[in-house]
């Protein structure tokens, strides 16, 4: 268990709970934003998830957290598509950029039942391009993640190889009948991870990525026929979509950590009939993307971003609830037992 982190939690008024899977792994789950803070693979206090500097110490997370900016902790946290008008309060003007508090923090209560910890937060957000508010329901459950490999016997020796996981089950749910007629709205999960890795996105075919938000340095965006390799090191904000038509579901980020190398690997659903709602802020008409990527070194932290949306409900899908279940696999070893890991997973070398 990472106790440095939950006794500095613990001490700024904002206590943890963790999850354990059968085989070990644990989540360490932060209420104060519904977020899945830390993952760790038995026996290990090295996190696989990027988590706030000001989180080192007591005196640096009570700062943080009296303060008036976005309380970004780290780790896996939920939010809501579109962007443009959840977080663009004065859209079609992207001067403003503002994190609703309902949405994050929340205020998410937890609920334990069997071997499920869940997360709930009800909250009423407004949508910045039809001046209304909306009342929702987010729910979130860890469940366990056993490691896909565990049958596999062609893999050379991963003895040695640290392992943890987890699946989410996250549901959205509009609570008055009457927005089903007039709001879309979709679920949007969002994994930062350490800094200076390699993001791999296995597609279907060759796809060109849209790139939202800054310009990512030559060399550091590679498309091939069935892969976007996208090395995440830049300073300042860079982020990038990737189309539902031909995205796979899984996504990993291959990062150094000492002398051995880390896989985070996230599993999800794609439905390309579904409605992904989420757009570039320039052309609001651009609809139909899945995956995103975001590098930021700012303000807000030093991390890379693994995200993917789920289809909307609302207004033209017939649906007020959406549910997803998601896996996330993380791995630890030397270079070529990753690299073995990588090519099974992602069909990719490393």
């Amino acid at each position: 268990m990472p106790e440095r982190l939950i006794q500095v939690l613990n001490a700024v008024g904002k206590p943890t709970e963790f999850y354990r899977s059968p085989d070990g792994s644990i989540a360490l789950v932060l209420p104060y934003g519904g977020r899945v803070l830390g993952l760790f693979a038995p026996q290990s206090e090295e996190n696989f998830f990027w988590t706030h500097s000001a989180l080192a110490s007591r005196e640096l997370a009570q700062a943080f957290y009296d303060g008036n900016q976005w309380h970004n902790s780290g780790g896996d946290r939920t939010w809501l598509a579109p962007e443009a008008d959840f977080f663009f309060p004065d859209f079609p003007s992207t001067n403003k950029y503002w994190q609703p508090r309902e949405l994050d923090p929340g205020n998410y209560q937890v609920a334990r039942t069997g071997d499920t910890l869940s997360l709930v937060n009800r909250l009423a957000p407004n949508l910045s391009r039809s001046k209304r508010k909306v009342a929702l329901e987010i729910t979130k459950a860890l469940t366990p993640a056993p490691n896909p490999l565990r049958y596999e016997r062609s893999l050379p020796d991963l003895a040695g190889t640290e392992y943890a996981g987890y699946t989410l089950q996250t549901s959205l749910e509009l609570l008055e009948a009457k927005d089903e007629e007039f709001v879309q709205v979709g679920l949007w999960n969002l994994l930062q991870l350490p800094p200076g890795g390699e993001l791999l996105a296995p597609t279907y075919a060759r796809t060109q990525p849209k790139m939202i938000l800054g310009t990512i340095p030559p060399g550091d965006l590679t498309v091939e026929e069935n892969l976007i390799r996208y090395r995440m090191r830049a300073a300042g904000v860079q982020k990038l979509s990737l189309r539902a038509v031909t995205s796979t579901g899984r996504v990993g980020y291959l990062y150094p950590t000492g002398d051995r190398f880390a896989l985070v690997v996230r599993n999800f659903f794609v439905n390309p009939s579904g409605e992904y709602i989420d757009v570039p802020w320039d052309d609001t008409g651009d609809l139909g993307y899945s995956i995103q990527a975001c590098r930021v070194d700012n303000e807000f932290g030093n991390f890379s971003e693994l995200e993917y949306h789920m289809p909307a409900i609302g207004r033209g899908t017939g649906r007020r609830r959406s549910e997803d279940t998601s896996q996330v696999w993380a791995f630890r070893g030397s270079r070529e037992q990753i690299r073995s890991i990588v090519k099974t997973l992602l069909s990719v070398s490393a």
